[in-house]
């Protein structure tokens, strides 16, 4: 399935605009990461504990609309973006995958 951040493929008109699919992730940070990141906090540096679980919520999220345009149909998404949201008392991750579901010629 190809998914691009344009609205159109070079090369390969759209056929039929199938709707808008979406990918939601809900990932929770655990205590141990929440101390790990604050010692990177007063020290500085990145936190790998974080990343990995924004990694693991993108991959997670783009893989649900990439189901949901297939079960309708598409070859591709157009117009892809993501949306991160922290949810709670800052401890949670809400990531959302967006785009246009569409079959190309």
């Amino acid at each position: 399935m190809l998914i691009t951040t344009t609205n159109s493929v070079e090369g390969h008109p759209v056929a039929a605009y199938l709707g808008i699919v979406n990918g939601e992730t809900i990932a929770g940070i655990n205590v141990l990461k929440d101390i790990g990141a604050g010692f990177r906090n007063v020290f500085g540096g990145r936190s790998a504990g974080y990343e990995d679980e924004l990694i693991a919520a993108r991959d997670s999220a783009i893989g649900e609309m990439e189901q949901r345009a297939a079960s309708i149909g598409a070859d591709a998404v157009v117009g892809f973006r993501f949306d991160y949201e922290v949810l709670g008392q800052g401890n949670m991750l809400m990531v959302v995958a967006t785009g246009t579901a569409v079959r190309l010629s």
